[in-house]
């Protein structure tokens, strides 16, 4: 007859080869961020620019088979529902050939710019977003505004 903690080690295995423990661990993790978030203060609605870039984000983390870690952008206000990749693109800007349509955006953006490095002799010069700059860089505004 098998051991309690054999029971258990065969159980934690089965429950890890079925992916089920990381979605728990994660479930978990997301409802104690939850239950800690400050429900009182009023969340601002998500920007446009914080909306494409969770969608980057979740793109590439779901991708690469981290969707527990995904999962936390839906506990913290991205749709359920990803937005359309074509959407995204067009949105940026981006224009795909089907080779790239295989990986996230955020492949094809990096490597644009690491293989234009060579290329430019200046950099590329960002400029502040009016939507980003009166705000943290996680979409929240800061206590102190």
């Amino acid at each position: 007859m098998a051991t309690i903690t054999e029971l258990k080690t065969a159980l934690r295995e089965t429950l890890e080869a079925r992916g089920v423990l990381g979605q728990l661990k994660a479930r978990i993790r997301a409802e104690v961020f939850r239950a800690l978030d400050d429900e009182s203060a009023p969340r601002p609605p998500l920007s446009h620019e914080n909306l494409l870039i969770n969608e980057l984000i979740r793109e590439y983390l779901e991708f690469n088979k981290y969707r527990y870690t995904a999962s936390v952008l839906t506990a913290a206000g991205q749709p359920e529902v990803p937005l359309d990749r074509e959407f995204v693109a067009s949105e940026l800007n981006v224009a795909e050939d089907s080779c790239a349509k295989a990986v996230p955006l955020l492949y094809g953006l990096l490597t644009h710019f690491l293989s234009s490095k060579g290329g430019h002799k200046g950099k590329l010069f960002l400029r502040c977003s009016a939507a980003v700059s009166s705000q943290e860089p996680h979409g929240h505004r800061n206590a102190e505004s």
